[in-house]
């Protein structure tokens, strides 16, 4: 990797940093504050219970990518020789999945294995079925 190559991520980086610090969590008030009282419409229950999970799903994903920036940033200016280079394997990161991701800490073979399977294969072909 070049060091042009390498300032380009950087600023990538930065601006990706100031993108998700610069975010306020997210938060969904619950419209029932305590459980003699339903509110105006117990059918919106559900609906808000949902949206706060949503929005803590998404809390959860931000921190996680800020603390992916954050590493990335340090692996730039600690070791930036290093930088691009998968943390399993050693083998270069491809670029294309680098300026997806720049703070990609694995190759796509590396995070395939660490991802695991996604759940048993119970068909082989179109036509297999249980009846």
């Amino acid at each position: 990797m070049t060091p042009k190559q390498r300032e380009d991520f950087l600023q990538q980086l930065l601006a990706l940093h100031a993108e998700l610090t610069g975010k306020t969590p997210m938060r969904i008030e619950p419209n029932r504050t305590d459980e003699a009282r339903v509110g105006g419409d117990e059918d919106e229950q559900p609906l808000n219970e949902m949206m706060q999970a949503i929005a803590s799903s998404r809390n959860r994903n931000t921190d996680g990518t800020l603390a992916r920036v954050v590493k990335a940033l340090g692996k730039l200016r600690e070791d930036p020789d290093s930088f691009g280079d998968c943390e399993e394997c050693g083998d270069e990161i491809p670029m294309g999945r680098l300026k997806a991701m720049p703070y990609a800490e694995f190759c796509v073979a590396c995070q395939n294995n660490k991802d695991g399977p996604k759940g048993p294969v119970r068909r082989k072909h179109l036509t297999d079925y249980k009846g």
